[in-house]
């Protein structure tokens, strides 16, 4: 299956592409091999991988690629009363930075926050950086909190889906630019499947279930 990348990609790879045609032009082509190869890094930082997970609907997927950092417990006002199990997933520049929806449901909020660009990984990155929060309520009532976390580097921050959108487990839903942190916040009473140290894929890696005794959220 041919490699896709997010729109977001052109604005950055464009010009070296205009500037490796040029330095070829004028005949320096080991400069223009340099914008060339330093154009494709650039493109690669937007690719969209497609990837699937046959596993059970009640399992929620991860919303970002990268390592996990910290699996805790949260209150979150923003996302729903009481507390919530939050894992926390560092992207390095390597990672795949599209973020893909872990549940089907309704989007019941969909905020952008203005911040500072503090280091991803420091604990008040969250309340701080420049952040969006996207929460979607599951079939049976639960919410599910994902924040994408701008960085050092990462000076933006881009969510696809709206407020009042219905969407399905694994459809694409934003972008952090170049490095970054996503938190994904589960009702307390469900079951986390990572640990600290656990590397994630997004829209393939189950990080949690609904406890025993609950309802699945999600229908077949």
């Amino acid at each position: 299956m041919p490699m896709t990348f997010v729109k977001e990609a052109w604005p950055f790879v464009l010009p070296f592409a205009v500037l490796s045609v040029c330095l070829f032009l004028f005949r320096h082509p080991a400069w223009g091999v340099t914008a060339a190869v330093v154009g494709l890094g650039v493109l690669l930082f937007f690719r969209d991988p497609k990837r699937r997970f046959d596993g059970p609907a009640e399992v929620v997927l991860a919303a970002g690629d990268g390592v996990v950092t910290r699996v805790d417990t949260v209150e979150d006002g923003a996302v729903g009363s009481g507390t919530f199990r939050r894992v926390v997933t560092f992207l390095s520049v390597f990672d795949v930075h599209v973020q893909r929806t872990p549940v089907a449901g309704e989007v019941v909020a969909s905020e952008l926050t203005r911040g500072r660009n503090v280091a991803a990984f420091r604990a008040n990155a969250g309340e701080v950086n420049e952040n969006h929060l996207t929460v979607i309520r599951r079939d049976n009532g639960d919410l599910i909190g994902v924040r994408q976390i701008a960085g050092v580097l990462a000076r933006r921050v881009v969510c696809y889906v709206d407020e009042g959108r219905v969407v399905e487990r694994g459809e694409l839903m934003g972008i952090i630019r170049f490095g970054s942190r996503v938190d994904l916040m589960v009702p307390h009473h469900y079951e986390v499947l990572v640990a600290k140290g656990d590397r994630l894929r997004t829209g393939a890696s189950a990080v949690a279930r609904p406890g025993p005794g609950s309802s699945a959220g999600e229908g077949p």
